[in-house]
């Protein structure tokens, strides 16, 4: 098989992964809850915005890139010329997440930092597909004892990290790639929805 027809028959699959994206995609859309957290989350950015804050997030693996994504969406820009809201991922800096590792423990690496760096008004966003991953779940508590606000991105059933936020949005479906394809979404619309109101 050349591989023009290696291509060819890899089409199928394609097609079949594309249309699986946009079920996972038309399901979620089908939820009034999910559009309701999705509208309830980006009320929550814009108040922390209004009132001076800035928002922290984190995640592991695919969710911390997610968080990256994120706080470059909002430091930089997303679609308009505006000022740079303040938004920091917590995944990024080695130094900490590895002197937090080794002088604590791994699931200490965002809770540690969010004991730092985050005061009222500021909010938090977690995500993790899974909704157990106990770094995250850690960070959350701690962000619960700072009493800021939290925003969940998760999946499957939410796991135990819907039950710690104050705002969850939920991909109800246990295939990581396709929570990742629809947490990715939510980003965007939640960069379009506080850059509108605030740009």
């Amino acid at each position: 098989m050349n591989n023009a027809e290696k291509i060819i028959d890899n089409g199928g699959k394609i097609k079949s992964l594309l249309a699986e994206s946009l079920r996972v995609k038309e399901a979620f859309l089908a939820d009034e809850d999910n559009i309701i957290a999705v509208a309830e989350a980006a009320s929550i950015l814009v108040e922390c915005y209004r009132r001076g804050g800035k928002v922290v997030v984190f995640g592991n693996g695919g969710s911390a890139a997610d968080s990256q994504h994120l706080a470059a969406e909002f430091v930089v820009r997303f679609e308009k010329e505006r000022k740079s809201f303040p938004c920091i991922a917590l995944n990024t800096n080695t130094s900490v997440l590895t002197a937090a590792s080794n002088d604590y423990d791994f699931s200490r690496v965002f809770s540690r930092q969010v004991e730092g760096i985050v005061v009222p008004p500021d909010a938090v966003i977690a995500i993790s597909t899974s909704g157990n991953s106990r770094n995250v779940i850690e960070g959350v508590k701690a962000a619960r004892e700072k009493q800021v606000p939290v925003i969940a991105l998760t999946g499957g059933k939410g796991g135990k990290l819907a039950s710690e936020a104050d705002i969850a949005v939920v991909v109800g479906t246990d295939n990581v790639a396709r929570i990742q394809e629809v947490h990715i979404t939510v980003i965007h619309i939640l960069c379009k929805l506080v850059e509108d109101a605030l740009g």
